[in-house]
């Protein structure tokens, strides 16, 4: 895994990271915010 990771540029690799990221982070707080609206 890390040969391969060395071979990918970091920008190309940066990239759809932080989309991944944001993507799960957003997800987390709707999730989130959705069973702490339930309960009240």
């Amino acid at each position: 895994l890390a040969l391969g990771m060395q071979m990918v540029s970091p920008m190309t690799l940066s990239l759809p990271l932080k989309l991944l990221l944001f993507v799960l982070v957003s997800g987390w707080s709707r999730l989130l915010d959705s069973l702490f609206y339930s309960y009240m």
